[in-house]
């Protein structure tokens, strides 16, 4: 793990007479987790979850052993902070606690200190977007009368979730009169960061020639209040699902997998600062390069980790519940007995 350290250097300082160094207390056994940073490089980083305690070590090694060094205390925060980039410099703190490991006077030798955050609170979870960053870190700091020096640690926190009580199928349906008329369902509404998502799609009535016709999933981030709102949609990922005209009274299936796809818990609100929302969105292209388009929200959620089942196995069993309750086949069975009592 890379930690840079952040010295604040003093116009008249010729570098730091000590390095400060964080040590996590089970730093060899605690997973760690892939993280994206501001410039899209992905590191690794300790992670940690809602309620757990953090604990370790800050190593001070003095740089001229038999120098002193004097100081105005030491002490070790633990902050978690929200920057929204277009208010650069701002930072809100929402989390932010302190340990005081020295009063002042001086080092006459390196030192090491422990520190202990009992059951801290992590409300969020850790995340770097387009218009905003929510971190965690562990700073140490000696502070001097001219030049303090620090040194911070980021760690990542996940927010895990149970499984939603309730938790409905979408059923939709995509009409242009006397044109075109699909319905579509998906077997559930929430999905977790591993599952897959099954559905079904029905075309009741085809007279436009449809060309293409895909599945997008779309990650809004929204930053901001009143005036000051800003909107980025990101395209995850496109799932063709057909390519060619279809024909009335075919249904398609559909099977998309997660895993394979970068995406966070759905977000609302997150300290009355920004959100994060996903949608599934269906995109049909007619001949003409027509576009037509039909977007639902899906709410996304990560599970702790528990032995899995194979992920084929989980979609097999997934298809199996949505096929066993599909209304909309009986509707295309209707519409099909309708059709030759005429």
């Amino acid at each position: 793990l890379h930690l840079h350290t952040l010295p604040v250097m003093s116009f008249f300082s010729f570098g730091q007479s000590a390095e400060i160094d964080i040590v996590l207390n089970d730093a060899e056994t605690r997973k760690k987790a892939e993280h994206k940073t501001e410039d899209g490089k992905k590191d690794k980083y300790f992670l940690l979850y809602d309620g757990e305690t953090v604990s370790g070590k800050v190593n001070v090694t003095l740089k001229n052993p038999g120098k002193r060094l004097e100081h105005q205390g030491i002490k070790i925060e633990f902050i978690g902070q929200i920057e929204l980039y277009y208010d650069r410099g701002n930072h809100h703190e929402f989390v932010s606690l302190v340990k005081d490991l020295a009063r002042p006077g001086e080092l006459t030798q390196s030192q090491t200190f422990d520190f202990e955050f009992i059951h801290v609170e992590k409300p969020y979870e850790s995340y770097t977007g387009q218009n905003v960053k929510l971190r965690y870190f562990l700073r140490a700091t000696i502070s001097r009368r001219l030049n303090d020096i620090s040194k911070e640690m980021d760690i990542v926190v996940h927010t895990l979730s149970t499984y939603p009580e309730l938790n409905s199928s979408i059923k939709m349906e995509v009409g242009i009169e006397d044109c075109l008329h699909i319905e579509f369902e998906y077997n559930k509404s929430k999905y977790h960061l591993k599952d897959v998502i099954v559905g079904k799609i029905y075309f009741l009535l085809v007279r436009l020639k449809i060309r293409h016709m895909e599945i997008d999933i779309v990650k809004r981030e929204t930053t901001g209040t009143g005036p000051n709102v800003y909107h980025e949609n990101d395209t995850i990922a496109k799932y063709e699902i057909m390519d060619g005209a279809p024909v009335r009274g075919e249904s398609i299936p559909i099977r998309l997998f997660l895993a394979g796809y970068e995406m966070t818990p759905t977000m609302k609100d997150i300290n009355k600062k920004y959100s994060v929302r996903y949608y599934l969105n269906l995109v049909l292209i007619d001949e003409e390069e027509r576009r037509y388009f039909k977007q639902q929200e899906i709410t996304l959620w990560r599970k702790g980790d528990i032995v899995r089942k194979s992920m084929s196995h989980q979609a097999a069993i997934a298809s199996q519940r949505f096929e066993g309750s599909s209304s909309a086949e009986k509707a295309l069975a209707q519409a099909q007995a309708k059709e030759q009592e005429q």
